[in-house]
């Protein structure tokens, strides 16, 4: 099983990057979310002249937020800074769409996107609508060798309902979702081994990716501490955050989790987030810190029994047997994301991906 890590974009994200190349882990995805993190292709092309071998990809890139041709000439970009290392990394939007107050994008709209994404870096011309009109586009100057189309850019899509599946399936795409715990995690493969099935692939093929967040808890260490809330408390926050955005927007809110013995918190974050101003765009407030830190007025709510619901926050030997299980029942990639302030929990998880190798 292949180890990445997730990282709250910043200038200055090759830093962890290098950290984490250093430490033997395969892959560097980088958060696409405007309104929260910096820019992720900044980032990755400072990443890419400061590395070598870990692979670079989006976590995950959102179609809405950018033109497919200006997607396309990124990661072609990024690809002459490091050939044959950059994975596209795609969904439908959560954390950047709804901290501007969007609901997730179609996944027609999202297939039509890749299609135009990999048709111009396959040196096509490409029929699209841009701004209301159907329009040829191309790479006009490939010659030049100003980036490099020529090394292969692999496709992750995020999916966790059964179209999205199918359409990972359909695309032969990597695939990706974050998971609380094993027998989520494992339910959630089977799933997509299904779509996998369906669309005439063979199962060896599919390539999986949980993402997580978590702490590696020292001994006699409680799940709330300072270090766990940091590490693996803003995973905890993004359930209150969607359950504040059902309540408010009635979006769907696809992060299962076993309501009994933590109804008292979401209730009550849900409660206090109908007063958040503006009234006009409580969403504001509401995804402030969005899987990077845990606000201040919500800590009370991410309690222990949280944190342990949604993240693989536990001991380093019981971290060991949990993603062992992962490993064994098929799962390609694990995925910690690293918050800010707290790259030292890298060393940690890099002690469980060596004990697992």
């Amino acid at each position: 099983m292949d180890f990445g890590i997730g990282i709250a974009t910043a200038s200055d994200s090759w830093k962890l990057a290098q950290r984490a190349e250093a430490l033997g882990f395969s892959h560097a995805w980088f958060y696409d979310t405007q309104m929260i993190t910096a820019d992720c292709f900044v980032a990755m092309a400072a990443a890419a002249i400061k590395t070598s071998r870990i692979r670079l990809g989006t976590g995950v890139l959102v179609p809405s937020n950018r033109i497919a041709a200006v997607t396309a000439n990124a990661f072609a970009t990024l690809n002459g800074l490091a050939p044959g290392r950059i994975d596209f990394g795609v969904g439908t939007g959560f954390s950047a769409r709804r901290a501007m107050g969007l609901g997730a994008m179609k996944l027609s709209e999202m297939e039509e996107y890749i299609r135009v994404v990999y048709g111009l870096l396959a040196g096509e011309t490409i029929e699209t609508p841009i701004e209301g009109k159907a329009r040829k586009i191309r790479f006009l100057n490939p010659e030049l060798g100003v980036f490099n189309t020529t090394d292969p850019i692999a496709l992750h899509v995020s999916a966790y309902g059964p179209r999205s599946q199918a359409l990972t399936a359909k695309l032969n795409a990597g695939w990706k979702c974050f998971i609380q715990d094993e027998p989520g995690g494992n339910t959630a493969l089977a799933s997509m081994r299904r779509s996998w099935t369906v669309a005439g692939r063979d199962a060896g093929d599919l390539y999986a990716t949980a993402w997580a967040c978590g702490c590696v808890l020292r001994p006699g260490e409680a799940a709330d501490s300072e270090r766990a809330m940091a590490q693996a408390g803003p995973r905890a926050a993004t359930l209150l955050h969607r359950a504040a955005d059902a309540d408010q927007q009635g979006w769907q809110n696809t992060m299962q989790v076993a309501q009994e013995g933590i109804d008292d918190a979401i209730a009550g974050y849900v409660e206090m987030a109908r007063n958040f101003e503006p009234a006009d765009a409580r969403y504001l407030h509401n995804h402030r810190g969005h899987l990077v830190f845990v606000k201040p007025d919500e800590r009370r709510f991410v309690t222990a029994e949280l944190i342990r619901r949604t993240s693989f926050t536990d001991t380093e030997p019981r971290l060991i047997e949990r993603l062992g299980q992962l490993r064994d029942a098929g799962w390609s990639q694990f995925v910690i994301a690293i918050t800010p302030g707290q790259e030292d929990a890298l060393d940690d998880w890099a002690r469980i991906k060596d004990a697992l190798r």
